[in-house]
């Protein structure tokens, strides 16, 4: 029986490095309308159990109230600003690495956006939105196949201050600044993205990096501070 000594053991050390981490800070301008949908399943769920069981087939319809269906699809902050949710930034940046061969897994772990503050309903983290917004509404067809209507906040003439924290040992700054660029000009930001789940977009949440030489102008424009 061969006999382990200390000359024929070969040890192996494995060094982990610690995160290197940093942040880089873009200023985004809409290219096409933004549409916002808050996601408003939990609302709804909470809602059927608030009414128990129907003694009956039919619901008796009440008037829509338009302006309160729109204010319900808003995100707002604790400060009362109005915005929409950093992780869809960053859903969007797992999504693009699909184009540039980049492992989603490994951008999961990789990059993440710093929440400008929160939503005073659900605290989800929140990415505010530079721009005045209208209501908008479209046919669209509810989890049954039902026809229905649907108002949402549209912001036509958009901008926004992105903080991305990234990993140096995965991405460099011109990583993040191309991937943030494939972001906004082929799967956006909101509802009718060109990235969306549900259909193949209405061209709605694309956007731009300000460059530096119009950055204080837009910055100046939506009063970005």
């Amino acid at each position: 029986m061969n006999t382990m000594t200390e000359k024929n053991i070969k040890e192996s050390t494995v060094v982990i490095t610690p995160p290197r981490f940093a942040t880089v800070e873009l200023i985004l301008i809409g290219t096409a309308p933004l549409v916002i949908e808050r996601f408003s399943k939990k609302a709804e769920l909470m809602a059927k159990m608030q009414e128990g069981k129907s003694s009956g087939s039919k619901k008796v319809r009440t008037a829509r109230d338009y302006d309160l269906e729109t204010e319900a699809a808003r995100y707002r902050s604790e400060e009362g600003w109005e915005g929409m949710n950093a992780a869809a930034f960053r859903a969007g940046m797992i999504s693009a690495c699909r184009l540039v061969g980049f492992k989603m897994t490994l951008a999961k772990l990789s990059c993440f956006i710093e929440a400008d503050g929160w939503d005073k309903i659900d605290s989800l983290p929140l990415i505010q939105i530079y721009g005045a917004s209208n209501q908008y509404s479209a046919h669209t067809r509810n989890a049954t196949g039902v026809v229905d209507v649907r108002v949402r906040p549209m912001y036509k003439k958009w901008a926004a201050k992105l903080r991305v924290k990234y990993d140096q040992d995965q991405f460099s700054t011109q990583d993040i600044f191309n991937l943030i660029s494939r972001v906004g000009a082929q799967v956006g930001i909101g509802a009718g993205r060109p990235d969306s789940k549900a259909s193949a977009g209405m061209g709605f949440g694309t956007f731009e990096i300000v460059d530096d030489a119009r950055r204080e102008a837009v910055k100046k424009q939506f009063s970005i501070e």
